[in-house]
């Protein structure tokens, strides 16, 4: 048998023995495939987009063919990552488990300030605008609906073209400080109105200081509604 025989020879061995192992074993790019999908199926919300960053995993890796398909499994946790460890495993024979490293960036629409924000300030539709954004850097929360900023005040100042996020808001208030609101009050058994200012701001339930219009006395109370007050005994 002469040289160039042997060698092709040689090479068609090793050819059909690295076949045999590939068909024999877990590729990593298979891990990987199951991870992503994985991912995509757990932060693909209505509304979201996720987009992988490719993650290399060490082309020499091997883990036996899985003789049923593969299972995936992702921790339990609060917020959005931008990066996770997802349990892949072999549940049928010979059966294994791994770590496989998935980084991602996941979009979703937000709300964004158009404007410079006093603190006080009320916020309202025209101060803010949809964006979409990465929330997996948004590690202090963000605010999607215009329904959730209505009847609240801004907490700090704000500059224009930043994520809106809850820490940036004050309580809801249904009556405003320097509002006028009607002040009730039970005397003898009857109801009794009267015009008067709000000096602080509260959601219904809240106490709250009023100035009396008429007789210019500070009166403490409780906001039963939009633009009424109780005074307090």
């Amino acid at each position: 048998m002469n040289r160039v025989t042997t060698t092709a020879l040689l090479l068609a061995l090793v050819a059909s023995a690295t076949s045999a192992f590939a068909a024999d074993s877990t590729t990593p790019d298979q891990l990987r495939a199951a991870a992503e999908q994985a991912v995509r199926a757990q932060y693909s919300d209505a509304g979201s987009r996720v987009v992988i960053v490719p993650t290399k995993l060490s082309e020499r890796l091997r883990l036996a063919a899985c003789s049923k398909p593969l299972q995936t499994h992702l921790p339990n946790r609060q917020g959005t990552p931008s990066r996770v460890a997802v349990a892949v495993s072999c549940t049928g024979a010979p059966g294994w488990s791994i770590q496989v490293p998935v980084q991602m960036q996941v979009f979703r629409q937000v709300l964004v300030t158009s404007r410079p924000l006093a603190r006080g300030d009320m916020i309202g539709p025209a101060d803010v605008h949809v964006e979409e954004r990465d929330i997996t850097r948004m590690g202090y929360g963000y605010v999607e609906s215009v329904d959730q900023i209505t009847g609240h005040a801004v907490a700090h100042p704000l500059i224009a073209g930043v994520v809106l996020e809850p820490g940036d808001l004050t309580g809801r208030e249904t009556v405003h400080s320097g509002e006028e609101v009607a002040l009730i009050a039970q005397v003898d058994g009857i109801e009794v109105r009267t015009a008067a200012m709000a000096l602080d701001g509260g959601d219904t339930g809240s106490h709250l200081r009023v100035r009396n219009d008429t007789s210019g006395k500070i009166i403490n109370g409780i906001v039963l509604g939009a633009g009424e007050v109780q005074a307090l005994p």
